[in-house]
């Protein structure tokens, strides 16, 4: 329902009272027990300043209601209690009585002449800009701007623009008639106060919008600092967007928009309560798309139907923007949507539409069709499915995909040559969604240089990342910086391949990743020693991620680790209480599930973690590490992993000794390190283990190690006469038993 307005104004000259204040409104809200006061001078006059003359002196108000409002009479009654209630003077003084009020009453039809702006107006009733757009002569093609046929349209409001004006005089009764001259009747309509916004008013006037001029143009490329072209709070909106998807108004477009208007007040509250109406009701028409003798564009169409393709979807947020006196545009051009191919080249007629709308003195752009859904790929069936990022988007990132017939309409400087755009990388709203900046190369099609090509993307912190090369992600290694990420690619074929870069925010609980870049990779040579093992996962490498989960300063930061005796030793300070499980894998036989952990050694020194880790062969090798809460009983779960590549043919090193169940996290192995022993030889050991009470060697005899004074425990025994040794530990003297932690082989003779 709309909100009656009621507006006192005060005579200049009185006969009883020769005073004369300022004109000054009254907006009455039903719903509520006060009233708000603006007045044209500064200070604001009080309720009590200004009703005691209402005992004295003539006073006119006018009330604008909507026609199911009370009747006549309850106006006129309405208007008699509002005087004596609220005049703190209306009582004679004395008599201690009210004074006698009587009224006249005029009534007449509300136009659309009733409905422009008043000198005074309300607060905050605008965008801020109160300077009015002088009408353009000439449209952006140099041709004369051609003239509506039909008369000029009443513009809607954020008040009801049909109903009736009743204004009642009150006045002491007895007034003599010549003093209904000094008041309104007969005078004319009575200008109500309007909540439109100012950057409009030419256009109400008019209904010519004007071209875009060099205040409406944003920087080319994006300053990386805001999606919009408009300063928008979300959560503002949060009310108005409810309300716009709850109507269901289905008569004309007037009708609608005045239903959407009962809660907008600015420009922008009126384009945004027309956006998402239109982006949640009007769905895409996929069998008008297909046959285009079926299509229906006209606003009452679409209005009708609740479907249209984008010149439909265009037509009717352009028509209901002009009904609620918002200035906009229906645009044309190139899209990089549905059916694009990467690299495609345009020519010929326009294949998109969507709008420009002048808000806060400057023209900006949106794309209703693209943010109300999707089509599948076969676009034959459409979802809803609302997309923010196509609201008031920042004209530089706009043109990644929307190409104007008029360049002036980018609302770039520079401006893009079709050229350009047809050569730039396409950036979907996903990736901007994501808090993705920017990608390089910027063009789509990349050709390597001796069989590699690097692709790098700019963002905010805390995103994943993963890639496809012709559906696989084994051609190249993709590794996390704490601003980004880096791909370097070794495709392993020449000629064209399709590579997709996906990604998805760290704190989602759901491992599904979105693709947010497409490029074509045009290979002329293979780099055959960039062959990687398929166990090896993207992203490789520490990075932020591997900080988070408790890896802190590693001391190989790189994701490939070159050795060319076949050892590396590995180490980083854990900055969580985990468990960590280690595993070496290749794309050789060698190694069985069972020996992956055997040739790597981890040392725990407090919170300082050591992994050696010896090759069994040369080759490329994959190092995983797996954590979980040392709390937890539960599995362990995939953090990262490491390239190993060693090209000396020579190395061959054994596994590490056996460990069992009982060799603990804080035991270190200083020797023999190799699982393999020399038989019939003395051998020497040397281990650090705290909590042990005495340590045995099995082999053909039993060996007891010492405990030197540096904590080692030390000792030497012979390797005759067996085929294996075991390392015993006796962790509490009470008890008898001891405890297997290590075995090793001996060489066979």
């Amino acid at each position: 329902m709309a909100v009656p307005s009621l507006h006192v104004v005060g005579a200049t000259t009185l006969h009883c009272c020769p005073l004369s204040f300022p004109s000054c409104t009254l907006q009455y809200f039903p719903s509520h027990t006060s009233a708000l006061l603006t007045g044209t001078e500064s200070p604001l006059q009080s309720l009590h300043a200004l009703v005691p003359r209402l005992a004295r002196a003539p006073t006119c108000l006018t009330w604008q209601s909507p026609p199911h409002s009370c009747c006549m009479e309850n106006i006129r009654s309405f208007c008699i209690t509002w005087a004596q209630r609220l005049c703190c003077c209306c009582c004679n003084r004395g008599e201690d009585k009210p004074t006698e009020l009587t009224t006249q009453v005029e009534v007449r039809s509300a136009t659309g002449q009733d409905q422009q702006p008043s000198s005074t107006g309300l607060k905050d009733d605008g965008n801020g800009n109160s300077r009015p757009q002088p009408p353009p002569k000439r449209a952006l093609s140099g041709q004369q701007t051609p003239k509506e046929p039909h008369k000029q349209k009443e513009t809607v409001t954020s008040y009801t623009n049909e109903g009736t004006h009743v204004t009642v005089e009150i006045h002491p009764k007895g007034t003599s008639p010549q003093f209904f001259k000094k008041l309104s009747f007969g005078k004319g309509p009575w200008r109500t106060p309007s909540l439109r916004g100012q950057d409009n008013k030419a256009f109400e006037r008019t209904e010519a919008p004007r071209p875009p001029s060099t205040k409406d143009l944003h920087v080319y490329p994006w300053d990386k600092f805001s999606l919009k072209s408009l300063a928008v709070d979300l959560q503002k909106f949060e009310k108005l967007d409810a309300y716009a998807l709850k109507v269901n108004n289905k008569g004309s477009v007037e009708e609608l928009v005045q239903t959407l208007l009962k809660q907008a007040r600015t420009d922008l509250e009126k384009v945004r309560v027309i956006w998402m109406w239109i982006c949640h009701h009007i769905e895409y028409d996929v069998v008008g798309f297909h046959n285009k003798s079926l299509r229906l564009c006209e606003p009452t169409d679409v209005l009708r139907t609740g479907k249209s393709v984008c010149e439909g979807y265009a037509g009717l947020f352009q028509k209901m923007c002009r009904v609620a006196g918002i200035q906009c545009m229906k645009l044309s051009g190139y899209s990089k949507g549905y059916g694009y191919k990467i690299g495609q080249t345009f020519q010929g007629n326009s294949d998109h539409a969507w709008n420009a709308v002048y808000l806060d003195g400057r023209w900006h752009l949106l794309d209703s069709t693209w943010g109300s859904g999707t089509v599948d790929d076969a676009s034959t069936k459409f979802t809803f499915r609302y997309n923010e990022f196509y609201f008031l988007t920042h004209p530089a990132l706009f043109v990644n995909n929307h190409f104007p017939d008029n360049s002036n309409w980018q609302l770039l400087k520079p401006t893009l040559t079709l050229k350009q755009f047809e050569s730039n990388l396409q950036h979907n709203s996903d990736f901007y969604k994501l808090g993705l900046l920017a990608a390089h190369p910027q063009t789509a099609l990349i050709q390597t240089e001796n069989g590699t090509a690097t692709i790098s993307v700019e963002c905010r912190p805390s995103t994943l990342f993963t890639f496809k090369l012709e559906g696989t992600d084994k051609h190249g290694l993709l590794t996390l910086r704490k601003q980004g990420m880096k791909l370097e690619l070794y495709p392993q074929k020449t000629g064209r391949q399709e590579l997709q870069i996906f990604a998805r925010p760290s704190k989602s609980t759901e491992d599904v990743y979105t693709c947010v870049l497409e490029y074509i990779v045009e290979c002329k040579s293979v780099d055959k020693s960039r062959h990687f093992p398929k166990d090896l996962h993207q992203p490789v490498g520490p990075s932020w991620f591997t900080e988070k989960q408790g890896f802190l300063r590693p001391s190989h930061p790189d994701p490939i680790i070159h050795t060319n005796d076949g050892r590396c030793s590995l180490t980083f300070t854990l900055g969580k209480d985990i468990s960590i499980l280690a595993s070496l894998h290749t794309d050789s036989s060698s190694l069985s599930e069972e020996m992956s952990r055997q040739h790597i050694m981890q040392i725990q020194r407090g919170n300082q973690v050591e992994f050696k880790v010896h090759l069994p062969h040369a080759g490329s090798f994959v190092l995983k590490f797996f954590t979980k809460k040392k709390s937890d009983p539960g599995s362990y779960s995939f953090v990262f992993n490491y390239l190993i590549t060693c090209l000396n043919t020579e190395v061959k090193w054994p596994a590490f000794p056996l460990r069992y169940s009982k060799w603990a996290e804080g035991y270190e192995l200083l020797e023999p390190l190799s699982r393999l022993l020399p038989a019939n030889r003395n051998v020497q050991f040397k281990l650090k283990m705290q909590g042990i009470s005495k340590v045995l060697v099995q082999a053909g005899d039993t060996y007891t190690l010492t405990l030197s004074r540096d904590g080692f425990w030390e000792g030497t025994c012979n390797t005759a006469g067996c085929t294996e040794l075991f390392v015993m530990v006796h962790e509490n003297a009470n008890h008898g038993y001891y405890s297997h932690i290590l075995k090793y082989d001996i060489e066979t003779q």
